[in-house]
């Protein structure tokens, strides 16, 4: 900025009152800066749009000329400078760097990949580009040079991504700019399995001894016809005799708005036209079919499990699904070849099958070589700033940790980087919570309620965590197909028949469209937990619970309530309502999955008033503002879709979800009950 002037329809100082309490007038009109761009010309600039993209400039500028008393300036520049290391930090963050991933520096731009190819004396990144063209060119028809797109047809733009994979392998994917096209009218949703499907499904097949097989779709996207109508002019990644024609997109591309909704419902059209599997109203992306046993001929359901292009398929035939019906005849996907067969890697984490002690056979899910990446990662932002991990993490919070009484430095003020991070940790922490870490579900949803809020605590913490999963890493949650005994004496059936339901008639409401269950039952049971008052900022109470079929767990959830109980007795009535309200759509799950469910579901709590007034057919309300808990709980109990009996705190699993517990027998017990390995040896006896 070299120079500024006033304009005749500048607010002046003394166009305004100086009378107390009077307040700024929120102008930038008849300002202008005359700006030297990098190419030596000049250019008057208005301040309402300089003040939007340089506003530390700006600022600077006014101070340094004495402009902070006008109108202009003064409502808004005292507060740009004081927060100006914050706003510099936050524009740096986000400057593109140099890119290293694995130790491998990765490119741009075609142009920087064939530099480095030059540099390295190699041609992985030209092979990578190469690869995705020929996979990608299908998408596109490009027309005669001159010849102009057809009519109804926009245009569109997009760039090649590079990438390393875990093994080292060079990877090149030609990205459209979806966020430059206009929003489509319709849905744009596509759906993915649920993780509790999986597990769920896991674990009915190793009860029943059925085959897992596991595929890859190759370039799935481009499967799909596309529903857009866009175009792209050709640019050097075309090859240099195309450079400049017009390219018409006729198949779905990754970075479409819809490209995802094209694919969804082209292999939803395939998976039942051709193949004859239904979806499951439970889960849409679990398809199923009747099929018969190859050992005895009995009935059973084939299942088809999709996670946008990954394929899971439990069936006796699952390979020849795979190949002779999924990946052959028109509309065939194209697979992996090398995908094909048990699967081993899913998600992120690493799927096996396992002898348990007792001889049963299960799948096990580890995410352990994720969290030694995600760990790895963090260490290696550390060691740049001179930081490390914690030495010694014996639990995921450090001792007597609260985070929402934390009163560090904000993080945007100390590190707009850290800040940025922070949010980068959270996420990743989540994903390694799908993935089967159950035992830092608590922290992670605790420290993720400061997201828009950060402090230097709350990152000091999530590396507290990583510390934690570095030292624990080795766990992989089981899905154990093995029946769960009732203890005796537990859940007994009451009679409702005198109690203020017994004329209402109540039964389980069986949907009308749910398919004919086959095979053996799953018994569910779950464990219910209430931290009363728990957050000592608001008072809120915070639900626990975890969903177990057999010996399998295949739900965790942990939550802080959305009002404020004045009682003991009201959070755990919050908390058991929560996890009824779970068990209920699991329960319908199941059946639409074509899965047995002649049982109740059976809930343990560790609150006897709770389970007197659930359990009790005799008991009365004392408590108006739990009625509508009180009457749902009970009415499924008279229903038979659930029974409630009590556990000793120290036995209730569902305690590790509601407050951070100190290492030792009760955490670890918990833990052992969830992960295996991860927990002393002395507590899987």
């Amino acid at each position: 900025i070299v120079d500024h002037k006033r304009e005749g329809d500048a607010v002046r100082k003394e166009d305004l009152t100086g009378a107390d309490g009077s307040k700024l007038r929120f102008t930038t009109k008849g300002w202008k800066f005359k700006c030297l761009w990098k190419d030596g010309s000049y250019e008057w600039v208005h301040l309402s749009d300089l003040k939007e993209s340089n506003p530390v400039d700006v600022a600077e500028y006014a101070q340094a000329n004495q402009l902070l008393d006008e109108p202009a300036f003064t409502w808004w520049c005292p507060y740009t400078l004081r927060k100006k290391t914050a706003i510099l930090n936050a524009v740096n963050s986000r400057v593109c760097r140099s890119n290293v991933k694995y130790g491998i520096r990765v490119p741009r731009t075609l142009k920087e990949a064939r530099q480095l190819d030059r540099i390295n004396g190699n041609n992985c990144w030209e092979a990578a580009y190469e690869k995705e063209m020929k996979n990608v060119g299908i998408a596109f028809r490009i027309l005669e040079e001159g010849q102009p797109p057809p009519p109804g047809y926009t245009k569109s733009s997009g760039h090649l991504v590079f990438d390393v994979k875990m093994d080292f392998t060079r990877k090149a994917r030609w990205v459209k700019d979806g966020h430059k096209t206009a929003d489509p009218e319709t849905s744009s949703y596509a759906g993915v399995v649920s993780k509790e499907s999986i597990r769920v499904l896991l674990t009915h097949a190793a009860l029943h001894d059925i085959p897992v097989c596991a595929a890859d779709i190759r370039n799935a996207y481009l499967s799909a016809k596309s529903s857009e109508k866009h175009y792209v002019v050709c640019g050097l990644e075309f090859g240099e005799h195309n450079v400049g024609k017009v390219a018409v997109i006729e198949r779905a591309l990754y970075g479409g708005k819809v490209a995802g909704r094209d694919y969804w419902h082209h292999l939803r059209k395939i998976m039942h036209d051709k193949l004859g599997f239904t979806s499951s109203r439970g889960d849409p992306d679990v398809w199923f079919r009747e099929a018969r046993r190859t050992t005895d001929g009995s009935p059973y359901y084939e299942y088809v499990l999709i996670y946008t292009d990954d394929i899971l398929v439990i069936s006796d035939n699952a390979e020849a699904i795979l190949r002779n019906e999924l990946g052959s005849g028109e509309d065939a996907f194209e697979l992996k070849e090398e995908s094909i067969g048990k699967p081993n890697q899913y998600l992120g984490g690493k799927l096996s099958e396992v002898t348990l002690n007792n001889g049963n056979k299960a799948w096990q899910f580890s995410s352990a070589q994720y969290v030694k990446e995600a760990v790895k990662n963090v260490e290696a932002y550390l060691a740049d700033t001179g930081r490390k991990l914690p030495r010694r993490a014996l639990t995921p919070f450090s001792s007597a940790y609260r985070p929402e009484i934390d009163v560090s430095r904000e993080l945007h003020e100390v590190s707009e980087a850290d800040a940025a991070y922070f949010h980068s940790l959270i996420g990743v922490l989540r994903w390694i919570v799908e993935l089967g870490r159950a035992d830092i579900c608590l922290e992670v949803s605790m420290l993720s309620s400061h997201l828009a809020l950060p402090r230097e605590g709350h990152l000091e913490q999530a590396f507290h965590i990583f510390a934690y999963l570095k030292e624990h890493h080795n766990a992989a949650m089981v899905f154990d197909p093995t029946e769960w005994n009732i203890p005796q004496g537990d859940f007994v059936k009451q009679d409702w028949n005198y109690s203020i339901y017994g004329c209402d008639g109540l039964e389980v409401d069986l949907p009308d469209d749910m398919p004919k269950p086959l095979g053996n039952m799953m018994r569910m049971h779950v464990y219910v937990d209430s931290d009363h008052a728990g957050d000592e900022i608001t008072r809120r109470s915070r639900t626990g619970f975890v969903v177990f079929l057999n010996g399998a767990p295949i739900y965790w959830f942990s939550k802080r309530q959305t009002s404020c109980e004045t009682s003991t007795f009201g959070s755990e009535f919050i908390a058991m309502k929560t996890a009824c309200d779970y068990v209920k759509g699991l329960r319908y799950k199941l059946r639409m999955m074509g899965i047995a469910v002649p049982e109740p579901t059976y809930i343990y709590g560790d609150n006897q008033s709770v389970l007197a007034n659930t359990g009790n057919p005799g008991s009365t309300l004392k408590k108006k503002s739990s009625a509508i808990a009180y009457h749902f709980v009970r009415e499924g109990c008279v229903r038979d879709e659930w029974r409630t009996d009590y556990i000793n705190t120290h036995f209730n699993v569902a305690d590790l979800f509601t407050k951070p517990l100190p290492s030792g027998a009760k955490r670890w017990g918990h833990v052992a009950r969830l992960l295996h390995y991860v927990a002393p040896r002395e507590y899987y006896q």
